[in-house]
């Protein structure tokens, strides 16, 4: 069995998903989406993806039709419906179908989509032996013109940041705001160890305040590591002791090499993995069940 979709009120097989090609989250990226993952069975941090994404869509002025406790129950019948212990999940809401104006007004029913796959951001290596990441050129954002705290469907400015690492070799490319400071990466949150203390940048320079990045504070707190959110530049960057991403996808990814510069010993730094463990030992033990109350058997196509 290849998997299931939930499209608009119905699961269909995944590849037979599909929404019209008039809908303006496909026209426009007038839209809003969270990635979580399941662990063991568990969601990791459901409660907070749910916020962030009602969150999102108030923002952008887009009324999810369906409540918090029932995305949240749609979910987990995903989840159950694919039954996999291990997944990424990818509820999608979009401004629904419209016309080739970008008016919303001329939109009707918003377009809600949950995808369950796997994925794996980087090979295992790359946890044992670090990443490579360039500087982008191409800026954050400016926060006025929008708001990054929007998880929204628009992500042209992160691909083009992508697309130089690609064209570099490398795995990730840093972004900086208009004023030169660290930002984060195309993808991921990023942090910095310095002396001891580990560094990230504030919402307020323009990032998305990724669920990953505050539990991974809220474990440096409490194995006692000085945790902080901090403006800074590449020189700390360049200079630090250990640099590393974080993100649903990623999890906790070492970064060993900067713009041609090795950082730290140019191997994953003790406290990065001391982290990295921490991390992996709350999403085990962490999450809300899934196979627990089923709306309806696995493999339904109801």
């Amino acid at each position: 069995m290849s998997g299931w979709t939930y499209v608009d009120g119905r699961f269909v097989p995944k590849e037979e998903a599909s929404v019209s090609v008039y809908d303006h989250g496909f026209l426009y990226g007038d839209g809003v989406f969270e990635g979580i993952r399941v662990y063991g069975g568990r969601v990791f941090k459901l409660d907070e993806h749910v916020r962030r994404l009602y969150e999102s869509a108030k923002s952008i002025l887009l009324e999810i039709p369906i409540p918090p406790e029932e995305m949240k129950r749609l979910i987990l019948e995903a989840v159950r419906r694919n039954g996999l212990q291990d997944a990424y999940v990818r509820p999608i809401v979009t401004r629904g179908r419209g016309d080739l104006g970008i008016d919303p007004r001329k939109c009707g029913r918003p377009t809600v989509v949950v995808i369950v796959d796997q994925i794996q951001l980087y090979p295992e290596r790359a946890y044992r032996e670090g990443l490579r990441m360039i500087t982008a050129t191409h800026r954050k954002s400016p926060s006025d013109s929008l708001n990054p705290r929007i998880k929204s469907l628009n992500y042209l400015n992160q691909i083009l940041a992508r697309l130089e690492a690609n064209l570099a070799g490398a795995d990730e490319a840093l972004m900086l705001n208009h004023e030169g400071y660290v930002c984060e990466c195309s993808a991921d949150n990023v942090f910095v160890v310095r002396s001891g203390e580990v560094w990230t940048p504030p919402a307020h320079l323009g990032i998305l305040r990724g669920v990953t990045r505050d539990a991974v504070l809220e474990i440096a707190r409490d194995l006692g590591i000085p945790a902080f959110e901090r403006t800074f530049t590449l020189h700390d960057v360049y200079t630090a002791d250990e640099v590393f991403l974080t993100g649903t996808g990623a999890e906790i990814g070492p970064v060993v090499w900067v713009d041609g510069r090795v950082i730290g010993s140019g191997k994953p730094g003790p406290l990065t993995l001391r982290l990295l463990q921490a991390y992996r030992e709350l999403t085990a033990r962490e999450g809300t069940p899934v196979y627990e109350d089923s709306l309806a058997a696995p493999g339904g196509s109801g």
